[in-house]
């Protein structure tokens, strides 16, 4: 079997629980190490516990080697349910290949056996340290908000192992902290000052925590700040003016929900309205959206006569298509471009070229008036770089269409399949995911009431000309003022293979039935493979497929092999980890869709990294080395569980 270095952890009773064992006393346990360098030197820890309860008199004792040679002068003798951490002092100096043998020492009958094992490369640090500025400020976070992050050492160097969320600056002499991203950290309290003194810091994120007070007038004061995500916190007060400004003037991307108030002081509030539009979802767009749909719905029932919508009470001269119109838009219905819950998708164009997917409400659909009515009221204020947006509709009698905008890439669905020839890259998937996370997130944080997608899947995520991802048919979904309210939709939702299995038990549906979906996504886009796998005598679900190999620590084998190892572990580590995060049966265990989102964030950036790092010394990103390549276990072995 084989284990990723990067996951392997500080001994712990679960993990000595377990061993590894050869089939006989004959067949030693091999592991092979790969250096990252001919002159790195390691430090090898094992770990043992003899868990098999032998006969009294008998003991199991093992002779370990490296290379052919004694690694310890002495023999291991294992007693019951008694740890050993075996270490030598001075460190292997690692040549092209280290290879330490476990076998049964001479006169034993017992196999060996392993519990775990940890490895540490010495590495030499550069004679270079983060600007002391920035060193003591986060310092200061860390300490006064309590973080429980891994956050040791310097925090920009080395490069490769920079601190968690954090993004650093190394144009110059002196490195510098650029980018903080403490999004879903509960965060308690004020704003600290300590943000100040990161002079070169580009980004902050502070978004979905439990901060309070109002906002420091310091912000606007810090010279390179340029992103500022304040969302889903709880500030007082008004947005300070000289922080108002730098978004005005475009020189500050300021996203701060409905609170605080953008508009307190008189200045502001004689602005004229095109002058300063915050990107906020009111209050008020959510009580006039129900108005909307409430005052809809009832005059739909009144005006509805034999089944037959007699007149339609959806009012927009900007967006609305007769139904000769639509003909003449899809030349006559020409094209079929897709199909779904409405009917059939239709490619067209408009007056002034720009090309359109028209989705034909099909008669024998399920979804009905209520539904088109709903989508369109919705689509009509929703806006958001990463969902599909709405360019019109057609409401003539009972004749219904919705014109959405064109995407060029098809959906992810396409793209996955082992039909299509153009593979995607690792950082593409890595975007896409993003993106999609993106999208999801203004579903449910951006919106009030939330959006529920319902029936998120790859089919459902669109792409542009430029591979950027969009959802696209969450105007079916059903919004809910709050989760408690979710059981009172009837209308099943979802597809196989994507559904919540909380939501198959009870029911309700919520935000993090979404997540679970989101998910499956995920793990659509590591694998390459799709979610019902079909066989000859038995469909298999892919999580059912790959929760043994991520069990044995075989990342090559999890990845999309059409990748053809060109990717990066611990990027790809850390996106298997996002999305079993996501795939927990309870959904209380499962996090915010911002959680996920700044998690792949983080783990696009790892990748990002690394690959400027084997830019930088001109090797394949699938060659770059990691303190310990791969670590195996090569030998016919058995597991031993108690």
């Amino acid at each position: 079997m084989t284990l990723a270095g990067t996951l392997l952890t500080r001994t712990s009773d679960v993990v000595l629980r377990t061993a590894a064992k050869s089939q006989n006393s004959t067949t030693p346990l091999s592991l092979y190490l790969s250096p990252p360098d001919s002159l790195s030197q390691c430090y090898v820890y094992f770990h043992f516990a003899e868990i098999e309860k032998l006969e009294n008199g008998q003991q199991r004792e093992m002779t370990i080697l490296l290379n052919g040679e004694r690694y310890l002068t002495e023999s291991v003798r294992l007693d019951y349910l008694k740890p050993q951490t075996i270490l030598r002092t001075e460190p292997a100096i690692m040549g092209e290949r280290l290879h330490f043998s476990i076998i049964a020492a001479e006169g034993s009958k017992f196999p060996p056996i392993l519990n775990a094992v940890e490895i540490f490369v010495s590495k030499e640090l550069p004679n270079i340290t983060t600007a002391i500025e920035d060193v003591e400020a986060i310092m200061e976070i860390k300490t006064l908000y309590k973080l429980t992050r891994n956050w040791q050492g310097d925090p920009c160097v080395p490069r490769e192992y920079s601190w968690d969320g954090l993004h650093c600056s190394y144009n110059y002499s002196i490195p510098s902290i650029i980018s903080v991203n403490l999004s879903s950290s509960n965060l308690t309290g004020k704003i600290a000052t300590s943000f100040s003194n990161l002079k070169a810091i580009q980004s902050l994120d502070l978004s979905y925590n439990n901060l309070t007070g109002p906002l420091p007038e310091f912000l606007a004061q810090l010279p390179n700040l340029n992103t500022l995500d304040l969302r889903g916190n709880k500030f007082t007060g008004s947005i300070p003016e000289d922080l108002l400004q730098k978004y005005r003037d475009g020189k500050l991307a300021l996203r701060v929900n409905e609170n605080p108030d953008p508009c307190q002081s008189v200045a502001c509030k004689r602005r004229k309205k095109k002058e300063f539009v915050i990107p906020v979802v009111a209050l008020s767009a959510a009580v006039l959206l129900l108005l909307f749909i409430f005052s809809g719905l009832a005059i739909y029932k009144q005006k509805r006569h034999g089944g037959i919508v007699t007149k339609s009470n959806i009012r927009s001269k900007d967006q609305r298509y007769s139904y000769s119109e639509v003909m003449n838009i899809t030349n006559n219905f020409e094209t079929i471009i897709g199909g779904g819950g409405f009917g059939k998708v239709y490619l067209g164009k408009l007056k002034d070229e720009a090309r359109v997917a028209v989705k034909l409400l099909s008669p024998s659909s399920k979804q009905g008036y209520k539904e088109f009515q709903v989508e369109v009221q919705l689509l009509m204020i929703v806006h958001h770089r990463n969902l599909v947006s709405l360019v019109g509709y057609c409401d003539e009698d009972d004749q219904k269409a919705l014109l959405y905008e064109y995407m060029e890439n098809g959906d992810l669905h396409q793209h996955l399949s082992v039909k299509n020839t153009n593979v995607m890259t690792w950082n593409e998937r890595l975007n896409i995911a993003v993106d999609a996370a993106h999208g999801l997130e203004y579903l449910h944080n951006g919106c009030k009431p939330p959006i529920i997608h319902r029936d998120l899947k790859t089919s459902n995520i669109l792409l542009t000309g430029h591979m950027q991802a969009k959802i696209a048919d969450f105007g079916l979904s059903r919004i809910f003022a709050t989760e408690s309210d979710s059981h009172v939709s009837t209308c099943p939702a979802g597809t196989l293979g994507y559904l919540d299995p909380e939501y198959q038990a009870s029911g309700n549906f919520g935000k993090k039935s979404d997540v679970y979906s989101f998910g499956i996504v995920l793990f659509e886009l590591i694998t390459g493979r799709p979610v019902i796998m079909r066989g000859p005598e038995k469909n298999t679900h892919i999580l059912d497929w790959i929760y043994p190999i991520i069990e044995s620590g075989d990342i090559q084998s999890v990845v999309d092999p059409r990748l053809q190892g060109k990717f990066h572990t611990n990027s790809a580590w850390k996106a298997v980890e996002i999305a079993l995060s996501c795939i927990p049966p309870i959904a209380s265990q499962r996090p915010d869709i911002s959680q996920v989102l700044a998690e792949l964030k983080d783990c696009l950036a790892l990748e990002m990294t690394n690959a400027s790092l084997a830019t930088e010394r001109n090797m394949a990103p699938s060659s770059i080395p990691l303190e310990i390549s791969y670590l195996e276990l090569e030998s016919d072995i058995a597991a031993l569980a108690r």
